[in-house]
């Protein structure tokens, strides 16, 4: 199975955000390559939030070019199996943290953004840290910080925020 075709299944099988949902099974409906950074038009985009249950915290990164505390995420690339991998290899690459664990039920949710290069049609999941996690900062971060789920709302924008409520209610 294609990335693109596994795109449209986890979409389907998404439940909540209808409305935004069709807007993501639209646009990979009319570009074959509506997956890729190359798509001019906005691409799918994987993202995942690191979180640490036990402790009550969330990791973030202070993105580079954004310049803002974002959850780990970026662009698909044609290695990627699956949507969930590809979000967990972001988690991955941008915490510096083996072993993160995706929770189960696919999408947390889903964003649409602008962003320099297009609008992102963000597919977010949700990423649990193992005991012990150390991060380790990538070369697209400025920051790398543990947050307390109450301090979020202190340096995120809503969109951070809804991704973690969203999280909580998961897990």
């Amino acid at each position: 199975m294609s990335l693109h075709d596994d795109a449209v299944l986890v979409l389907k099988g998404y439940e909540g955000q209808d409305g935004l949902r069709q807007v993501y099974l639209d646009h990979l409906a009319a570009r074959p390559d509506g997956l890729w950074k190359s798509c001019g038009d906005g691409h799918i985009t994987a993202s995942a939030l690191v979180v640490d249950p036990p402790r009550g915290r969330v990791l973030l990164t202070l993105h580079k070019k954004m310049r803002m505390w974002l959850q780990m995420g970026g662009h698909c690339e044609p290695a990627d199996a699956t949507l969930a991998a590809a979000a967990l290899r972001e988690g991955t690459e941008e915490s510096g943290i083996p072993q993160l664990a995706l929770l189960p039920g696919g999408p947390v949710r889903l964003d649409r953004h602008r962003t320099p290069c297009a609008w992102h049609l963000d597919i977010q999941y949700a990423a649990v840290a193992p005991p012990g996690a150390v991060e380790a900062i990538s070369d697209e971060s400025l920051d790398l910080r543990w947050f307390g789920y109450d301090e979020v709302g202190q340096v995120a924008d809503e969109s951070v925020l809804q991704l973690l409520e969203a999280t909580r209610a998961r897990l």
